[in-house]
Formats: structure tokens, sequence, C-alpha cells
């Protein structure tokens, strides 16, 4: 059966070398198994027939029956269409084709009776169909139907080549009657009773072709269910076999250098959010297996400190540390940040970047070999194969969405024995969706910011109402504080967008004139030294504006920037918008961030500016973004690549059923972590079979 599956869809009836080719390109269906699991994205009701008297411009999709009297062209140049006259006993309406009029007039003759379907318009007073779905009445009684027609994506190219999603109904009822045997079950016998699914022959037929909504909803929840549950799986699974296989260095003692930056460093209380987490690294640490913690706080929650905490506790152990940015910028302020916190307490700490010149790099070398030097904080050059350490214990990974799994690989090889990895991120993601993503991790969150913090003042602003912005920019600098503009940079329309940055750039030179003031920008098609160049005239206080793009690097902290305005607001998403917004407020001035939008914007995005003004918890915009957006886009700034292909669950609304199915995932390995005993023997073949390339977001080695 699964060579069957595996049979190339070019062999299918309808199909033929170039359309299969064409599948291929546009849908990735290469096979009879992606035809078949190639799911509809809704369905449509085509139980109703309207007749043409009923039509209104105003009604969604409809179907009519009826006979085409004959064709005729309208119009000149790019305006020149076919039209055929489409009659029942009630009137007459217009079908409209822009191309594929040869096509047309031989496929559709006149005097047969079709069924027609598609959205009614008009045009000088007249009902009309443009580019509506055909098909032969007696046909349609013929093939596999139901009350519910699927819709299915499709692309421009495919249309042109009249694949629509009715030929590719066409193509799956074709399949469907061409298997002769029953679709064998993917899931084991005790899962499917147990929870009560619906078995996979049927369930693949009535996704398809469901005969009502019930029979739809349960083919779809058992399809989402599997899904969801062999990514759980083989998430909890790879965890399960990295702790059995890799022992960690037991960190037994609290000592000296903790309990003196404790009682006599620590600029501030620790938040309850700070105390919990460092409960669950202790715990970790000491347990004999290695840590492997995903660490998830929003911008200034604390991570930086928790970080220092847990280093300190490694090198009570007697192991050194280290630390690895995605940016020398953002590596020089972890290393001034903790260099300043541990003063006076005797500990070692140095910076190892690109630029750090031999002689430095000379005492580095001696100093982790002789391991006098207890931290390193650095970039991709801790990385580097003449980096070695004497006893490594704890690797730390600040924004580690911005590091390959190749790169954090090299870090974990820097040992005999793999060290204990915690790895950072300040962009807040849903439960949900981080139990799915690094769901093989531990998760740690610090849900609570430290007391003092002035919240950001958010404030929404159109294009009509710029004076008033500008004014505002001009009090804040006069009172010694710095702006940020950010201006947004989408691949799709990148010229587009670097002409808005120029055109951003020379209004604000304009407004802000030099030499009363100083103005840098930064934007992808800078070289890195003169991305450097610019982001450190800012951050020393030369310059007073920073015209960006969303290059700005994640973590810098400018106490002095108190301003953040995004330009075109409405087209980021909220968990960037989020993200930018928290570049300011690291001091104790306040702070604020005012989105700049054009006059009329779309609902969605109206919804969007709302949840940023009402709320700075970056935890309920992801939340709320998830929601919105749907993972897409938020996975897209977690990480590059995504390690499962979603054809029917979605992370942002199948919250409830990944919860449930890890759960059921859980209680599996714990009886049996190898999946060894008979009655798993289907889960093992179809783990082997879907996870046959190792991938891992958050895989370390």
């Amino acid at each position: 059966m699964q060579e069957f599956l595996d049979t190339s869809i070019a062999f299918l009836p309808g199909v033929g070398p170039k359309r299969a080719e064409l599948l291929g390109k546009e849908l990735n269906i290469v096979t009879y198994r992606d035809l078949l699991y190639y799911f509809p994205y809704k369905y449509i009701d085509r139980t109703k027939f309207y007749k043409i008297s009923e039509l209104d411009p105003d009604l969604p999709l409809v179907q009519i029956k009826g006979f085409i009297k004959g064709y005729y062209t309208e119009g000149h140049g790019q305006g020149k269409r076919l039209v055929a006259d489409f009659h029942d006993e009630t009137g007459i309406i217009k079908l409209v084709w822009f191309r594929g009029a040869k096509w047309i007039t031989g496929s559709y003759p006149p005097g047969v009776e079709f069924i027609v379907f598609g959205k009614p318009g008009v045009f000088n007073g007249i009902i009309n169909m443009i580019h509506p779905e055909i098909e032969e009445a007696a046909k349609a009684e013929q093939r596999i139907s139901s009350a519910l027609q699927a819709q299915y994506s499709t692309t421009e190219k495919l249309k042109n080549q009249f694949v629509t999603s009715k030929t590719i109904s066409r193509l799956i009822g074709n399949l469907l009657k061409k298997i002769k045997f029953r679709i064998p079950e993917t899931l084991p016998p005790f899962i499917v009773s147990e929870y009560h699914l619906m078995d996979l022959h049927d369930t693949l037929f009535k996704v398809h072709f469901p005969a009502s909504p019930a029979e739809m909803e349960k083919a779809r929840y058992r399809l989402k269910f599997e899904e969801l549950f062999y990514i759980q799986l083989n998430l909890l699974r790879f965890k399960t076999n990295r702790s059995l296989k890799n022992k960690g260095f037991v960190f037994s003692s609290v000592g000296d250098n903790f309990n003196n930056f404790y009682y006599n460093n620590l600029p501030f209380s620790l938040t309850d959010a700070q105390k919990r987490v460092m409960k669950e690294i202790r715990k970790d640490l000491g347990s004999g297996r290695q840590m492997n913690r995903l660490l998830q706080g929003d911008v200034g929650s604390g991570k930086t400190l928790v970080a220092l905490m847990s280093m300190l506790i490694a090198i009570d152990n007697g192991y050194q540390a280290c630390l690895m940015a995605p940016t020398e910028i953002l590596a020089s302020q972890h290393f001034q940040t903790i260099s300043k916190l541990v003063e006076g307490l005797g500990i070692q700490v140095n910076l190892l970047t690109g630029s750090s010149g031999r002689s430095l790099r000379k005492t580095i070398d001696e100093t982790l070999r002789d391991s006098s030097l207890h931290i390193l904080i650095g970039t991709h050059a801790l990385i580097e194969e003449n980096v070695k350490f004497k006893n490594l214990g704890l690797v730390i990974i600040d924004e580690q969405h911005r590091f390959g799994v190749a790169q954090r690989a090299r870090l974990w090889e820097k040992n005999l024995n793999p060290p204990h990895v915690l790895v950072m991120t300040a962009t807040p993601i849903p439960r949900t969706l981080a139990m799915t993503l690094y769901g093989d991790l531990d998760v740690s969150v610090i849900d609570e910011l430290p007391p003092g913090r002035v919240p950001i003042k958010t404030m929404h602003f159109s294009d009509s109402e710029r004076n008033k912005v500008y004014g505002f920019i001009r009090n804040q600098i006069d009172e010694g504080r710095q702006i940020f503009i950010v201006y947004p940079l989408i691949q799709e329309s990148e010229k587009m967008d670097y002409k808005n940055l120029q055109d951003g750039w020379d209004t604000i030179s304009r407004v802000f004139p030099a030499p009363k003031y100083c103005i840098s920008i930064v934007h992808g098609k800078m070289s890195p030294a003169e991305k450097e160049t610019s982001m450190r005239l800012f951050k020393e206080g030369y310059a007073h504006i920073l015209v960006a793009t969303t290059v700005i690097e994640v973590g810098v902290d400018i106490p002095n920037a108190t301003v953040m305005v995004i330009e075109s607001a409405e087209r980021f998403g909220l968990s960037q918008l989020h993200q930018l917004r928290g570049r300011v407020g690291r001091g104790a001035s306040q702070s604020y961030c005012i989105l700049m939008s054009s006059d009329k914007i779309s609902k969605e995005a109206a919804r969007r500016l709302e949840v940023m003004i009402s709320t700075n918890d970056g935890f309920e915009i992801a939340e709320t973004d998830l929601q919105l957006r749907g993972p897409g886009d938020i996975e897209g700034t977690l990480q590059s690549g995504i390690p499962f292909d979603l054809k029917i669950a979605n992370l942002g609304r199948d919250g409830q059923v990944i919860e449930y199915v890890r759960r059921i995932a859980e209680g599996i390995l714990e009886k049996d972590p190898l999946l060894e005993e008979e009655r798993n023997y289907v889960l093992k073949s179809e783990m082997k079979r879907l996870f046959s390339v190792k991938q891992s977001w958050s895989n370390i080695g």
C-alpha cells in the first residue's frame, strides 16, 4: 500500500507528465500520497441551486443550472473578452472570460446542460459572472459528490493552465476511485479506539467529500490529532533519548562566588519570576542530566541576571562558562554589564569577537587553557576551532534563533562531555507555539518586569498629523534624548522600501537640519563595518536620530533613546512592533513609541495598533498575534527553516489539541521510551517515515 501511495502523480488519469510537473513545482504534489494529503482550505454548500432571476451582486458564490445560447466577443485590446449568454427558464446571465477563449468554446458547446458556479457581479446594469467554474450536469451526477464542496488553494500559473480547485477535486476523486483496498492505519488501534477517532480510510474520503458539516469536522479533527501527535512524539522522544544518552556535569554546590554576588553585588531584589526560574535551573544543574533549557522573557525582564547567576554556579563547581551573542554590539554590551556586576568578586571575564586583536586572542587562549578565565563572552568567534576551554560546563546562547544549528553544535563540541545549555530569547512565544517549536527543551518563562520600570507610552498618529510628531521629537532632543525612526523592509518589495527609507532620510534631514542635528542611518545594503560605525555614533550619543530599517540590532541597550517612531506601522506584525518598541524604555526616563500609519488602514491593521496601545505585555501580544496572523510569520521571527510541514493543523487555533496530544505522547514514552513494545510498532514505523531527516529547532548537537 505504501508503495502505491508513493506512485508518481503522472500516472493518475487526468494528469500526465506536463501537468504532473506543474503540480510538483506549484503545489509540491508529486505522488498519490501528496494529492491525498492536499487538504481543502474551506467548504462551500453545493446543495442549493439559484434561479437566474434570484441572482444579486451582493450574494456570495452561487451555482445555477442552464444552457449556453452562444458565444461572442466584446471590447478591444486588453479589455477584449469572450462572453456567453447563459439562460434558464427565469432569465439570462452573461458569463465572461478574459483568456482561454479557444479552449472554452471548444469545451462547453451550446445546447448542453451545465452547472455554473461563481460570484455574481454587475456591469452596465446586467448581471454577469467572470471566469466561472463550469461542469456538465450529467458528469456532475457521475463523480464522487458531497453536500459540501471542498475548495483547494491553487496558483495563478495553475489557473492559467486550467488547473482550478474543481480540477484538483476531480483528480482526488479519480484517485479515491482507483484505491480498491482500505488505506492502512497510521495510528495504532489502541489510540484510534481509546480517543474515538475516525479510521484513516474513512477520514481521507470524508475530508475531501463530506456528506455533512459534522462528518467534515470529525475527519479534520482526526487528521489534526495525528499531525500534532507525531510532532510532539518526535520532540519528546528526542528529548528522552538525549537525557538517556548525555549525562550532565553535576553542579552540587552553590558556593562563595554565587553567595558573594547575591548578598553584595545584586543590583536589585529578584522578582518572583526570576526566583522561580533560578530554582528550575539549579534543579537541572544538580540533577546529573544535561540541562537543555529555553529561557524566554520579555525585553527588560532580567534574563541577563539569571544567566550570570547560572554561570556563577558553574564557576563555584570548578567549571568555565561562555555566553554567545549574535552581534559585536550585543556581545560588548553583555561584557560591560557582566563585568560591572561581578566587580570586586575576583571573577575573570573577557570578550572575544571578530575584531579582537592578536595579543588579546593570545591572552584569552592562555587563560582559557589554565582555567583562570571564568567567563568568556563573544560572537561567532567563540566557535572557532582554536578557541579551547579547559573545562566548559555551561553554554548560554542569547537570541538563539539568530544562530544556525551547525553553529551551535560547534560550541557543544568544545568538551568531551556536553556542557549544560541555556538558550535565551526576548521574543515572547505563546505557550502552544513554544511547545511545538521548542518541545524538546524545558521551558522557563520570566513573565514579570523588575519594579520601578516606567511603562512605555504608545501612541498612534496618521500621516496627516506628522507635524505634531516632529514637534514632539524636537522637544525630546532639546531635553537631551535620542530618537529611533524605523522604516519597514519587506523582501518582496525591497526596492520600493529602500526608496521609502531614502525619502524618509531626506525628509528627516530637512526637518532636522545639520549642524544643529546629527542623524545616523542603518540599512541592509550597508557593509557590517558601516552599520557598526553608524550604530556606535548613536550608542555613544553623537547622533540625535537613528533612521533605520528593521536591521537595528535586537537587544541593543541605549538608555538615552526615549522615542521609537515606527513608520508604516500597519505593515508590521504585532511581535515585530513589540520587539521594536523594546529598543526604548531602557533608562529611568519616560519613553514613547509612536506608531505612524497612512490615513486609511484595514480593520485588521487597526486592531493590531489598538493592541499595541492597550498593553506592554509581550506574552499577551504574542498570543493575539498568533490568533490574528497564524504562526507563519511568528515562526519566521524565531528561526529560519521550519522542521515540519503542517498540512491541516493550525498552531494558532489548535492549542487545545496540541496540549492534549502532548499528554498522550508523554504517557506512551513514559511506559516505552524507545517504542519497542509490539503495540507501538505502527508508531515506530510512522516516525521513521515522517522524520527520516533529523531536524530539531533546539538541537544543539
